[in-house]
């Protein structure tokens, strides 16, 4: 029987995942403007003068026989089953897995996102000055704590509309607080800003709550849920669009234990897996499993030489028990490093990836 062809749109964690796994068993074309893999969880280590953060496509897609097609996705036509890309062509598809994730909202002109980190850091050389991070989650968090470690000509300001670390339990509140202090991070809780001309400063770093990438798939009138990401089943397939599967950041997905699940390369590499799972199972003939997941921790950076490990509940709710200071720093860099690691054991053993702890 042919194999059926996959088209994978978006080369993050979770669409280069699905591309990897279904290669043995599809015919897989992976849709992305970037010749390279971007570690998004490393972006505030760019910002602050890491050099590169990337890793070429090439090395990983080549061996597995996948097609790069090196151009962005403009249209989805699901009754034609076609994707139009920015340079004309027009690529079919028996399954469609997509998987553009999420970005910061466009803060305007005046300031800077973790997606430009390397304007960022362009910016921070011509200093000093006073740089604001808006945003006191996890990706604040450590841009503000990088950036102050760093960059010691820059004041760094953090200012959040809710406290610091509001997923945090108070002990990694505690911690994450004490940590930015001792940086010389001023810290501004309650405070919110209606955009960066608000805010009297040399450099705003935007890096407020981030929204999915659907505009292709609300344009192709794929249903999405109210919080803007594709509505999916357990499978991960799109409720009104059983041939196309949403995963990571850009698809509404949840599990029995977790509930939502938040945007994450955490939650990103089992629904790519899990997606080329269900689009295997198909091709077979078979019904594919729900996903299962449940959250372990949360890993927070700050800086290079202290951290913050939260263990949290199947639903990602903070126990109080964390790891704090240069041990946590370490496992959190032992994590980061095992996403690469990860998606070269699935160019190279992609039937060996469901055999990882929570991986399907």
């Amino acid at each position: 029987m042919e194999k059926q062809q996959v088209l994978v749109v978006g080369a993050g964690y979770a669409g280069l995942m699905a591309a990897l796994r279904l290669a043995p068993h599809t015919r897989v074309t992976l849709v992305d403007p970037s010749p390279a893999f971007t570690e998004r969880v490393r972006l505030h280590e760019r910002a602050a003068g890491r050099p590169d953060i990337t890793h070429p496509l090439d090395a990983l897609t080549r061996r597995a026989g996948i097609a790069h097609v090196a151009a962005r996705a403009t249209r989805i036509d699901p009754a034609a089953r076609q994707v139009t890309t920015d340079d004309g062509r027009e690529l079919p598809y028996d399954r469609l897995v997509y998987a553009l994730g999420s970005r910061t909202p466009d803060p305007g002109e005046r300031a800077y996102t973790p997606e430009t980190a390397a304007e960022l850091h362009k910016r921070l050389l011509d200093g000093p000055g006073e740089l604001t991070v808006v945003g006191g989650g996890l990706t604040g968090i450590e841009l503000a704590a990088e950036i102050a470690e760093s960059q010691h000509a820059w004041k760094v300001r953090l200012i959040t509309g809710d406290e610091v670390g509001t997923g945090l339990s108070a002990k990694g509140r505690a911690h994450v607080r004490a940590t930015l202090t001792g940086l010389g991070v001023r810290i501004e809780e309650g405070r919110r800003v209606a955009g960066p001309e608000d805010i009297d400063t040399d450099a705003v770093v935007w890096a407020t709550a981030m929204t999915a990438n659907t505009s292709l798939a609300e344009a192709a009138g794929i249903t999405l849920d109210p919080s803007g990401g594709i509505s999916v089943d357990g499978a991960l397939r799109s409720v009104s669009h059983p041939e196309i599967y949403a995963v990571g950041d850009a698809a509404a997905m949840t599990t029995p234990a977790a509930g939502h699940l938040r945007m994450a390369c955490a939650t990103a590499l089992p629904a790519g897996s899990h997606a080329a799972s269900s689009i295997i199972a198909e091709t077979r003939g078979r019904q594919p499993e729900p996903l299962r997941f449940r959250f372990v921790v949360q890993c927070v950076s700050l800086g290079r030489r202290d951290g913050l490990i939260q263990l949290v509940r199947a639903d990602d709710s903070p126990r109080e028990r964390v790891l704090r200071g240069g041990l946590a720093a370490r496992t959190k860099e032992r994590v980061v490093r095992s996403t690469v690691s990860m998606l070269r054991m699935a160019a190279r053993r992609p039937g060996a990836v469901p055999l990882i702890p929570g991986m399907s």
